[in-house]
């Protein structure tokens, strides 16, 4: 008998909220994305929900946004991830720690060994995001004036992950045989020199690291262009989704699956998880009323400024109240970009709406209502293959993450659709997934 398919549920962190106003609203924490105690108060409140991850989206420089709205916004400051996730894998058992790391802006041996040593100090719960960067303002903090191309970027990252990836395998796993008696702390013939020389990068390697408590720490994507699904298909374990409808979830859905058959991959292997901004109310009409007043709280400049941000183009100076004009090729993701100019022309909506849009939820998927029509949504999104799980988006902080840990997960336990308890230690066993035979050796 066909077990029935369960929920897989990250929390989505940028740095703490995806909302712009969240930091104003009543009741939330202004200080929440620099502030540990308060982190620490979160992760806790995941893991007794039992979600399987927090993922802490990170870049690397300060948003390209005029001063009008930069000094609106919360994202100005936020702690390096792999600073920040190691302290809270002392204070959680079971909950997986995801962070983003640039392949544009690192090398490889460094995002190999913090990740590595991260897997370690968890007892197995790291997790990449695998990024191109998106901000060009990025460049110019590492000795660039322009961002890389698209398609240079992707390629290079491609690059990036097979020798993070054969930096991981360096060491068989039982490589350290720490022979007290014969004073042999490793086995020479279980250690491998990768010796990479690519198109472009140089890595000699071994890792100075033993092999991470997974394999390989789990692998995360976030594409939706054309060459961010197939550097998915070809290398993710979790993807984050951006589809705001069923239909659109459906087809990322089945395209990604089916490009993983085509690399010779499971599609049992990926887990397919669409950002979900939610609010819960005791009534429809009450969350609603939470949106409303949530909205109401991005100031106009941030909202002109994060699309200028998003279309890669300057939109202060259009006609606020007509139509969004046509927007000429830029440096930021094309997916983005072209996904809010087809809602703009879909919906005939103005640049001043747009705005106010993108200022909010950022065009994400709203799961609005009470725990019993979130959860109505989000079983048939799992039913229907739309995903195969959400990366949860919190209004604001605290209030919108107790909201869905004491309300709406119990509403998903109740139907069968998410764990009680914790399936093993580590990350991939929470997911599901198989832990990666070392390429160097067998065993």
């Amino acid at each position: 008998m066909a077990h029935s398919p369960k929920l897989r549920l990250g929390a989505f962190m940028r740095p703490v909220s995806i909302h712009t106003a969240a930091w104003r609203y009543p009741g939330a924490f202004p200080d929440a994305n620099f502030n540990f105690g308060h982190y620490q108060r979160f992760v806790r409140t995941l893991e007794r929900g039992r979600f399987d991850a927090f993922f802490m989206a990170d870049h690397l420089a300060v948003m390209n946004m005029p001063m009008a709205a930069l000094k609106r916004s919360a994202t100005v400051t936020s702690f390096d991830p792999l600073t920040l996730l190691p302290a809270l894998a002392v204070v959680t058992e079971h909950l997986g720690l995801i962070a983003t790391a640039s392949t544009t802006y690192n090398d490889p041996y460094h995002v190999a060994r913090k990740f590595a040593s991260l897997d370690h100090i968890s007892g197995g719960r790291a997790g990449w995001n695998v990024v191109t960067s998106a901000n060009p303002q990025e460049a110019r903090n590492f000795g660039r004036e322009q961002h890389l191309e698209h398609g240079e970027r992707y390629r290079r990252a491609r690059e990036f992950f097979d020798v993070v990836t054969g930096l991981w395998d360096s060491w068989a796993d039982d490589a350290f045989i720490r022979d007290v008696e014969a004073g042999v702390y490793f086995d020479p013939d279980k250690m491998h020199v990768l010796d990479h020389t690519g198109p472009h990068l140089s890595v000699r390697g071994p890792l100075n690291v033993a092999r991470p408590v997974q394999g390989w720490p789990v692998i995360v994507q976030a594409g939706a262009s054309e060459a961010g699904r197939q550097l998915a298909a070809e290398t993710a374990e979790v993807v984050f989704s951006s589809p705001n409808t069923l239909d659109d979830g459906q087809r990322y859905y089945a395209d990604v699956k089916g490009r993983m058959e085509a690399c010779g991959r499971s599609p049992d292997q990926l887990k397919i998880l669409p950002g979900a901004f939610v609010v819960v109310g005791d009534s429809l009409a009450e969350a609603r009323a939470k949106k409303t007043k949530l909205d109401s709280l991005v100031h106009p400049d941030s909202g002109i400024a994060t699309l200028s941000v998003l279309l890669g183009h300057d939109v202060s100076g259009f006609d606020l109240d007509g139509p969004l004009p046509d927007i000429p090729d830029s440096n930021a993701s094309k997916s983005g970009r072209q996904k809010l100019v087809s809602m703009a022309r879909r919906d005939k909506m103005t640049v001043r709406q747009l705005a106010q849009y993108v200022g909010g939820s950022f065009s994400t998927l709203e799961l609005i209502g009470t725990p019993r029509t979130i959860a109505d949504q989000m079983e048939e999104w799992l039913l229907d293959k739309g995903c195969d799980g959400f990366n949860v988006m919190f209004p604001y902080l605290p209030g919108g993450l107790d909201d869905f840990v004491d309300r709406v997960v119990p509403e998903l336990q109740r139907r069968e659709l998410f764990r009680r308890k914790y399936e093993g230690p580590t990350l991939r066993d929470n997911l599901g997934l198989a832990r990666p035979h070392n390429r160097f050796f067998c065993g």
